[in-house]
């Protein structure tokens, strides 16, 4: 039985099952809640979207060879603390969504505790595991004029004085799209829709037309599908990232990510989704060793080490700068596709050995600790 005392020890995450997520064993979610998640049965018709490793509130995870949670087993040690990380497994896009910052964060949670569960701010960060594609972030203001230009039914939804007025904010621009007339909104999209399918396009529109149609497939009618000429899309390779701090707009594609966050859960939703709206409302290489990367976004909740072990090779945690805080880190054994998590205490070096295939491990900490 594991001490109570014990700096390092197994936790079991939990599985959150939403529409978007893949379905059955193409779900890397369900592939590593395999041996990840006691009493996990897999069913290929089932979306699994997200492994969650965690304290949060809404679904914390358990501690091996105990029958409490990992938050009640921390706040009976309050030497130790835990940071928030998930595993997601995108198989249509989520919600056009914002996180709040923390002022806003408890307003909300004060005003609706119901849709807004804790008063905490949700910067994050997603690492790509599989090639990956998101929108995120505004884009460059000439370009968004120039689908104006070019896109008659994205204009057409577009209020006139926002289109005459070339020096308002992109905020301002934004909301007045995602309340135009949802009638207006409906007639425009099925127009563009139909108009793409017969590749009626400039070679402006080229580059969106794929996605558009993605989107319209798996939303039909919602407005979200013209933010495909209002923020930019990106693509990542295994292993790139992206930050995502108070306040920015995307959606998650496709794709398969490491995703390291805030203890929180708050989502403020615009659109691609039939959930409720409210519109009103980095990589710098480690030094000492060549096998770890650290993911260092501009926020002071945490880091993420990435560590890619060669086959038959090592890697000890004591050649890496001390880590003065606990963390979660997920080892992940690609050789069978299994997936261990476990809590690491303060001050405490690990030996990882990785078998004929290699091992990647991610590991979440406080940005205090470096």
């Amino acid at each position: 039985m594991m001490s109570a005392l014990s700096p390092i020890f197994l936790i079991e995450p939990t599985i959150q099952q939403y529409d978007w997520g893949k379905t059955g064993n193409s779900s890397k979610v369900a592939q590593l809640a395999t041996s990840a998640v006691p009493g996990f049965t897999l069913n290929e018709s089932t979306p699994y979207a997200e492994l969650w490793m965690g304290t949060h509130v809404k679904s914390p995870s358990g501690v091996a060879g105990s029958k409490k949670t990992l938050r009640d087993f921390l706040a009976e040690h309050p030497e130790l603390m835990g940071d928030v990380s998930s595993v997601l497994s995108i198989g249509k896009a989520l919600s056009i969504q914002v996180h709040p910052d923390k002022k806003t964060a408890k307003k909300l949670h004060a005003q609706q505790p119901n849709v807004y569960t804790d008063p905490n701010h949700k910067p994050e960060i997603a690492i790509a595991l599989t090639p990956f594609r998101g929108l995120c972030g505004f884009l460059p203001t000439l370009e968004i004029k120039a689908y104006l230009a070019v896109v008659p039914e994205f204009r057409a939804v577009a209020p006139e004085e926002l289109v005459r007025h070339s020096k308002v904010a992109l905020r301002d621009f934004f909301t007045g799209i995602m309340t135009a007339d949802p009638d207006r909104v409906k007639e425009q999209l099925s127009e563009l829709v139909d108009r793409y399918r017969e590749d009626l396009v400039v070679p402006f529109e080229r580059d969106v037309k794929d996605l558009v149609l993605a989107l319209s497939s798996q939303h039909p009618g919602d407005v979200g599908i013209f933010c495909a000429f209002m923020l930019n899309l990106v693509d990542l390779r295994p292993g790139e990232a992206i930050f995502l701090g108070a306040g920015e707009p995307h959606a998650y594609v496709s794709g398969d990510i490491i995703e390291c966050m805030a203890n929180s859960d708050n989502v403020i939703r615009a659109g691609l989704t039939p959930k409720p709206k409210d519109v009103p409302n980095l990589i710098d290489p480690l030094p000492g060793s060549p096998c770890t990367i650290i993911y260092v976004p501009p926020v002071p909740d945490f880091r993420v080490l990435s560590v890619k072990i060669p086959k038959n090779m090592c890697e000890d945690t004591a050649a890496l700068p001390v880590l003065r805080s606990p963390s979660l880190p997920k080892a992940i054994v690609w050789r069978c596709l299994r997936e261990v998590q476990v809590f690491i205490g303060a001050n405490v070096s690990v030996l990882f050995r990785a078998g004929r295939e290699g091992m990647s491990i991610y590991r979440a900490y406080a940005a205090t600790s470096s």
